[in-house]
């Protein structure tokens, strides 16, 4: 079973079809994600110290239906595989039992350096599990 991140949608995400924009799924979905680490008792800033991070490298969605201002939504995350340096995590955004868009998202994991990729810390791991 996968974490819900609930979701109020906000009057600024509205565009002039009277929809969610686009591109505010994949802010909900950093929100969702950073929700899901938070809930697994690993905040993104723990992680962080620990000198390791992530970032979004593909990013795949589908839209069934449009989500208007003032819906209240769920976001379900989803781990799906965790490989050498990347993983990648499935949301579904819910209005009610119906699901209205779904995403797979691949994360790579980088060193807080700068340096570049590095493997999925086990801690990391063991959330994701």
């Amino acid at each position: 079973m996968g974490y819900v991140h609930p979701w109020h949608v906000r009057y600024y995400e509205v565009d002039q079809q009277g929809v969610v924009f686009n591109a505010w799924y994949l802010a909900w979905f950093d929100e969702a994600i950073s929700g899901f680490l938070q809930h697994k008792g690993l905040p993104v800033l723990g992680l962080q110290e620990q000198g390791v991070d992530f970032q979004l490298v593909r990013a795949e969605l589908n839209w069934r239906s449009g989500v208007r201002f003032g819906d209240d939504v769920s976001i379900l995350v989803e781990p799906v595989r965790i490989g050498n340096t990347s993983f990648e995590v499935s949301f579904t955004v819910l209005r009610d039992a119906e699901a209205v868009c779904e995403a797979r998202i691949v994360y790579v994991s980088i060193a807080g350096d700068g340096s570049g990729k590095c493997p999925v810390p086990e801690i990391l791991r063991r959330v994701l599990g």
